[in-house]
This record gives structure tokens, C-alpha cells and sequence, in this order.
């Protein structure tokens, strides 16, 4: 197993009605997670519905997930902020709680400069024995890591792969052949094409409840029979569309997941809403 594994799916958080931290949904969702093939869970990332997370519950959810996995997959604890101080301090939290590795997102809403992002991600690299993904969102962030940016960052010891959700095929193999970097795609509608490119993996969102189709998909890639890849990346198109193209993947990827009866409950904490219309999600979940 590598660092940070291959199958990765960005879990959700699951909770209560009022948004309670919810025990049973996290046990049922992380059997559910390697039983359908994940070898890498990302816990406490955007899909986790990180913002609202306090420090005190990041770490006991990857305590929580680091006892449930056992070694059955890696652990990879979202601990990215817009506060490098904030980052930091979480990034030793999820290494006391048992976490493999680390995902640190561009910082967000500040805007730094490019040397600002590498002085960020380095010290939260610094601040733990941990290999890092690095999580390059520009959509969410408002800034994308440039690739002279990905290059510098390469250079640290630690820092080891970069989830993927900026969509520019052509920088990610120029880092790649620049550097040692891991690539894992972060946008779904996009896996076959970066799996064909050389990425070492996913993080997937459609995972938490197509984690075996994945599974497929990856394999398919690897044995170079391309003609599999293409027929599994379609029969999973109407699910990532209801999944990531109808409201937020955190919603939709929770309302499936209960509809599956993984969890008990779709609940989301503000700003985020349940999805309303659900349809798309239904037909894709019986296709």
C-alpha cells in the first residue's frame, strides 16, 4: 500500500438531525467504505463538512476511523485551513489520533501570494513526521497553486502527492514529469481521463457509494484495457451527474448513502441544506 492507497474516497460526515456527530453512521460508513473496496479514507475534508468541525470532533473522527480501519486502509485527516496556525495545530491532532497522512488545501478566502501558499503548506508539513497530499481547489480557494508553486513544494520531504480538483490535464503532466508528486484526480466526472494520464489514484466523492465501481475503473486503467475503463466511466455517469452537477456532493453523496440505508440520516449542518429534489440521485442509485 502506498502512503495515501489508490481507491480514496473524500467520506462524509455523518450526523444526527441538529447536527450531532453520529457514531453508528460513522461505523456502518467506514465497514460500508472497505467493504466496497476503499483502501485510502479521507476524513475531515470538504465532503466532510470540514468548516464546521471543531478541533475537538476533527480528532475524534480519525480516531474514530483509525480504530474502525484498522489496517485496512490508510487514514488521511483533512486538517487545511485558511490559518496556518489553525492548520498546524490540527495537523499534530490528526497525528496523536493515528492518522497516515495529511491533506492540506490551498488556503482559502485569504489569497495569499504563491510564496504565502508555500510558506503555508510548509509549515504544516514541517509540524508532523506525516506525508502531505496536497489539495488544489481554485473553485473553493478563490487561488489555484501554480505549477512553479507544486515544483517548490516537491522539494520538501514530506510533501508527496497533490489531490487534483484544478482540471488542467496538461499542468498535472508537466508536474508529474517534473517532479515525484503523486497526482490523484479530486473531480469526478474527470477519473478516466486523469487515470489514463498517469494519476495514481482517486478522491472521489461518487465513492461513498460507488467505491467497487471505482475499484473497477482503476483496475481496468491499469491492465490497459481501455475499452472496460471507457464502458465503467459511463455506466457511472448519471450517478456523478446527480451526485455532483444537482446541489453540493456533500448533500447528494449523504442523501444516497441513507437512501442505501449506510446511514441512518442524510443531516448536514448549515450552511448546507438537504437536497430538495432527488429524483436524478433515485433513478441513478437504481440504474
Amino acid at each position: 500500500m502506498t502512503d495515501f492507497g489508490t481507491n480514496l474516497v473524500a467520506m462524509v460526515t455523518p450526523m444526527r438531525p441538529g447536527g450531532a456527530l453520529c457514531e453508528p453512521g460513522l461505523d456502518r460508513l467506514v465497514g460500508h467504505l472497505l467493504d466496497t473496496g476503499c483502501d485510502g479514507l479521507v476524513v475531515g475534508g470538504t465532503t466532510g463538512e470540514a468548516p464546521t468541525l471543531t478541533d475537538a470532533e476533527a480528532a475524534w473522527l480519525v480516531r474514530s476511523v483509525r480504530t474502525r480501519a484498522g489496517d485496512r486502509a490508510r487514514v488521511i485527516a483533512g486538517v487545511g485551513t485558511y490559518d496556518t496556525a489553525a492548520s498546524v495545530r490540527r495537523a499534530r491532532e490528526a497525528e496523536a489520533a493515528g492518522a497516515d497522512a495529511l491533506l492540506v488545501v490551498c488556503p482559502y478566502y485569504s489569497r495569499p501570494t504563491q510564496a504565502g501558499v508555500v510558506a503555508h503548506c510548509v509549515a504544516v508539513a514541517d509540524a508532523t513526521d506525516l506525508p502531505v497530499m496536497l489539495y488544489d481547489v481554485p473553485a473553493r480557494a478563490g487561488i489555484a497553486m501554480t505549477a512553479d508553486t507544486l515544483v517548490e513544494l516537491a522539494e520538501h520531504p514530506r510533501i508527496r502527492a497533490v489531490k487534483d480538483a484544478k482540471g488542467d490535464l496538461f499542468e498535472a503532466m508537466s508536474v508529474r514529469a517534473r517532479t515525484s508528486l503523486a497526482y490523484y484526480c479530486g473531480i469526478d466526472e474527470l477519473n478516466l481521463p486523469y487515470l489514463a494520464c498517469g494519476a495514481a489514484g482517486l478522491v472521489s466523492v461518487v465513492g461513498n457509494v460507488a467505491a467497487d465501481r471505482n475499484a473497477a475503473l482503476i483496475e481496468a486503467v491499469h491492465r490497459s484495457d481501455l475499452t472496460a475503463a471507457r464502458a465503467l466511466q459511463e455506466s457511472l455517469l448519471p450517478l456523478v451527474e446527480a451526485v455532483m452537477r444537482t446541489a453540493p456532493g456533500t448533500t447528494t453523496a449523504k442523501a444516497a448513502l441513507a437512501r442505501l440505508g449506510v446511514i441512518p440520516h442524510a443531516s448536514v449542518r448549515l450552511p448546507l441544506l438537504e437536497p430538495t429534489e432527488v429524483q436524478a440521485l433515485t433513478n441513478a442509485l437504481a440504474a
